[in-house]
């Protein structure tokens, strides 16, 4: 059996840096805890550059997107525009300075505004489409809890639907308890599936350190 001497050194590294930071969690030692936190900072070095090295490539794809004159490329001027001059701004002005507020108030708020109000749309549009299907208990469940909860946001001069919106409405209730046990849910789910995966390359079960 052939061996490759690079992705032994490879999975190696891997291992023991994944053993050590997981072990740090566990076992309370000094000297580990230690090489945890540095290992972690070497984590955030790392992903700041893998940032900024997607950075370039967005960019560089959107370049040649253009000189090729390619179909939608004044979508990818308009994008890298909008990249590089906010960029600029946060970088001249600091994040928390007027320009910066003011681009973060009146153009990432209201785009974000127009993005929950597409899935609205969206939302509704399923509704449709699953009351086509037939109708059944669960899509009942579905598009009654919808309708309650988006009743219970929405606000007409003031006015307030009794016993669905305000503090103590239906409306509140669903978003406090069945919505955050629901959100918890996914977020346990997620960790584990995230366990699952780091002890697989741990293991040497995946490699995507191989490239």
């Amino acid at each position: 059996m052939k061996f490759n001497l690079k992705s032994i050194i490879s999975a190696s590294i891997a291992i023991a840096a994944g053993v050590i930071v997981l072990i740090g969690y566990f076992i309370n030692l000094p000297y580990l805890d230690t090489l945890r936190e540095v290992f972690l900072h070497w984590a955030v070095i790392l992903s700041a550059v893998a940032l900024v090295m997607g950075i370039f490539n967005l960019s560089y794809v959107h370049i040649r997107k253009i000189a090729a004159q390619s179909t939608g490329d004044v979508y990818s001027g308009i994008l890298l525009i909008s990249l590089f001059l906010s960029a600029a701004i946060v970088i001249i002005f600091s994040p928390t300075g007027g320009f910066s507020q003011w681009l973060y108030n009146y153009i990432i708020l209201p785009v974000e505004a127009s993005l929950l109000a597409l899935l609205a749309a969206i939302l509704i549009y399923f509704c449709v489409r699953l009351f086509k299907r037939g109708i059944t208990l669960f899509s009942l469940i579905f598009v009654c809890t919808a309708l309650i909860v988006l009743a219970s946001m929405i606000s007409l001069t003031g006015f307030q639907i009794p016993g669905i919106s305000g503090a103590d409405g239906i409306g509140a209730l669903i978003v406090r308890i069945p919505s955050v046990g629901g959100a918890r849910g996914i977020l346990i789910g997620v960790a584990l599936g995230t366990i699952a995966t780091g002890l697989r390359v741990i293991m040497g079960a995946d490699r995507p350190y191989n490239g």
